[in-house]
């Protein structure tokens, strides 16, 4: 009987150590794919904030991973640009830094922000026609906005750009989502986007910044590049850069701009200004992407406001460049039964 009573407690007692290994094991594997879902002390979405480097870095080798990632995006020209001594490593062709258009280091919403961006994908890429990573977004940006090439997607470059913006998008609510996600909406003027309106205000609003030639202003540092980016010209994006797109520059710059003054929620520019002032920074020669009749092979997913063809409509390269734009727009949802809205 002794026997038998001290198998039982022994069965029972491996029962108890085998449950706990499952749980311990089950609680890490969680904790690995999203450590909020473990954390003591969740905040209010109402009350969540993007992280800050002085404060939430995450310890050891993932927290030198987000700070060489935060290096790369914030002074891009000396990381991976024309800066760097080592010629193999200069990817980013231009002096800009990523943070120039994705501002506060990626977090304000209202500028394409990195915060909740990695949650997003795969996603479906029209330029591409395919489903595309996050990897595959950040080599568009290389080639396109900083006029590079494409990092390797099993560089070290490329996995801390990805591990600064998974931190940067880590415990992000649900809710709040919404709030960081792309540029404010414009109400698109039924008119021409008209680059001598756009001299007028740019003049006032934006030359103190980038310049009156548009060429930026320098760090006192310059070995970290611009701290306000030259706008066209041969240091600025490529014409393939989204930001090339009429609509896409003016929801921009409505939401931004003038820097420090604008935001989201309260533009200080019209949308009527931001869309003038638009015309009038992309009137300028800029450098010409490569290979750009390939983008968009479904021609049908083009962007109205793309300033170069092929398209499959008869309206004049002026008026995809310029606008206006609902003739267009309507052309592809009688014809085709898509709904533009840039």
């Amino acid at each position: 009987m002794e026997i038998r009573a001290i198998w039982k407690l022994l069965s029972a007692l491996m029962t108890v150590l085998v449950i706990l290994v499952i749980l311990t094991f089950g609680g890490v594997c969680v904790y690995c794919y999203n450590p909020s879902l473990l954390s003591a002390t969740k905040v209010e979405p109402r009350l969540w904030s993007p992280p800050s480097l002085e404060k939430d870095l995450p310890e050891e080798q993932k927290g030198r991973m987000v700070r060489y990632g935060y290096a790369l995006v914030t002074a891009s020209s000396k990381w991976m640009g024309p800066m760097l001594k080592n010629p193999e490593l200069r990817f980013a062709g231009n002096n800009l830094a990523c943070k120039n258009c994705h501002l506060d280091m990626g977090r304000k919403p209202g500028s394409a922000s990195w915060v909740g961006v990695t949650n997003r994908f795969p996603q479906f890429r029209a330029r591409e026609n395919a489903m595309g990573t996050i990897e595959e977004r950040i080599n568009g940006c290389m080639e396109r906005s900083m006029n590079g090439r494409k990092l390797p997607e099993d560089s070290r470059q490329m996995e801390a750009i990805v591990a600064y913006l998974k931190w940067l998008s880590a415990d992000l609510p649900q809710e709040r989502e919404g709030e960081f996600k792309g540029f404010p909406k414009l109400k698109l003027p039924e008119v021409a986007a008209d680059p001598l309106i756009g001299e007028k205000i740019y003049t006032t609003e934006c030359q103190l910044c980038h310049g009156a030639n548009g060429e930026g202003t320098w760090l006192a540092d310059s070995t970290k590049g611009y701290q306000y980016p030259p706008l066209w010209g041969p240091d600025s994006y490529n014409d393939g850069a989204g930001m090339h797109r009429i609509i896409t520059a003016a929801e921009f710059i409505k939401g931004n701009m003038p820097y420090g003054e604008a935001t989201r929620e309260s533009p200080k520019l019209t949308d009527e200004e931001a869309y003038h002032v638009a015309a009038y920074i992309n009137s300028f020669e800029r450098p010409v992407k490569a290979d750009r009749e390939k983008d968009f092979p479904d021609r049908r997913l083009k962007p109205v406001s793309t300033s170069y063809g092929p398209w499959l409509d008869d309206f004049s390269a002026e008026q995809h460049k310029y606008g206006p734009f609902q003739p267009i727009m309507a052309y592809y949802k009688e014809t085709y039964g898509i709904t533009k809205t840039k």
